[in-house]
């Protein structure tokens, strides 16, 4: 039961006298209790307490100037730079390591300028030719001078990402999809790259572009088969293109070892000739002095020469008939395709049967006095 109540313990917390209820003290007289106690407990005095209580108070301060003091020490890390600023206002620009600044005066912010940064843009864009076309792009750049990448915009990201999107829809509104889907693409990616260069250099951001990736270019999903047929269209056209190159370089030495191969031909040609004419001259030009000498018998000479040399091309043979000056004609070519043509070896009587009869005596005595007279015809001319 509580302690007020009729047959309760009567154990006020507020130590109120008498029974009456005046409620809780006072905090200004409990203040001064509590302080009142401590001086006495310090010596008794009044003055030693005074003097303890300055002593407390010098080392409350102590205490509040040393924790002040270490919370002011930071460490700027080996990528990074460190800007300073002194009540608000830039004061100075430090390097990596250990750093103390004064708490509650300066500030510093650590700006990494070593790290590779990446920054995408994708969208929905129209192209030169009214076509629309899905674009992903992404930069890469890193941070080069701390302090106007800090103060140089309100939110360096944020603008960074707005302009790489306006470069990328500058380049595709002037661009045909054909270009930005195929073969087009490296261009498209080095005008967008000049494009932010451009855009940002009048902000003196303190970035460096370090490269532009083209991630991805595609047609919209309704006609995106249509678009891939024609890609591979000119996929084939370009290999097509390739081969017929090939093929030109292949066949083309071919052809001009063929054509030095036949002006070298004509060339030995016209040489051997010339040649063969000059000795031919060379020849009737000994024999003119011969011919002087002795007609008949040098034209006997030639004509037997020529004979020779008609006759020895010739599968023909012409044989003396012992009988007679009659020419027997044997068909041995006719005989050798016979012999080819057949397995078995052939018979001599064969042979002999594939000979042609001899004229008869009337004939050969035709041909005899014939033939003796033109010898002795010969011969007279000759003598």
């Amino acid at each position: 039961m509580a302690w007020n109540e009729p047959g309760g313990n009567n154990n006020d917390p507020w130590k109120n006298r008498g029974g009456r209820d005046q409620g809780p003290p006072d905090l200004d007289d409990v203040f001064k209790n509590l302080f009142g106690k401590f001086g006495k407990s310090g010596g008794g005095s009044g003055g030693s307490g005074k003097s303890l209580g300055g002593i407390g108070a010098g080392i409350l301060i102590g205490l509040v100037v040393i924790i002040w003091a270490v919370s002011g020490f930071y460490t700027i890390r080996e990528a990074e730079r460190g800007v300073v600023l002194r009540f608000g206002e830039y004061a100075k620009q430090v390097e990596p390591g250990l750093r103390w600044a004064p708490t509650f005066i300066d500030r510093v912010i650590p700006v990494d300028v070593q790290s590779i940064r990446d920054q995408s843009s994708s969208g929905s864009m129209l192209t030169e030719d009214e076509n629309v076309v899905s674009v992903q792009m992404e930069m890469q750049f890193r941070v080069v001078d701390p302090y106007r990448w800090t103060f140089a915009v309100e939110s360096p990201e944020t603008s960074l990402s707005q302009s790489l999107d306006s470069a990328i829809r500058y380049v595709v509104g002037h661009s045909t999809m054909d270009d930005v889907l195929t073969d087009g693409r490296e261009v498209a990616r080095q005008r967008v790259w000049e494009e932010l260069q451009a855009i940002i250099e009048p902000y003196n951001m303190g970035v460096s572009i370090i490269d532009m990736n083209f991630r991805d270019a595609r047609p919209p999903e309704q006609v995106k088969d249509a678009f891939d047929d024609a890609i591979s269209a000119q996929e084939d056209e370009q290999r097509f293109i390739r081969e017929a190159e090939a093929y030109a370089r292949e066949i083309e030495p071919r052809a001009r070892g063929q054509v030095n191969r036949m002006n070298e031909e004509a060339q030995a040609y016209k040489e051997r000739v010339t040649l063969e004419a000059q000795g031919e001259v060379a020849r009737f030009e000994e024999l003119l002095p011969q011919y002087e000498r002795a007609p008949v018998v040098t034209r006997e000479r030639i004509y037997i020469e020529t004979m020779e040399e008609v006759l020895s091309n010739t599968s023909k043979i012409l044989v003396d008939s012992k009988g007679g000056n009659n020419m027997m004609y044997l068909p041995l070519d006719k005989i050798m395709e016979r012999q080819q043509g057949s397995s078995t070896p052939r018979s001599r009587s064969t042979l002999e049967g594939l000979q042609m009869p001899v004229a008869d005596e009337g004939q050969n005595s035709r041909n005899s006095s014939s033939t003796s007279g033109v010898r002795g015809d010969s011969y007279r001319e000759g003598r």
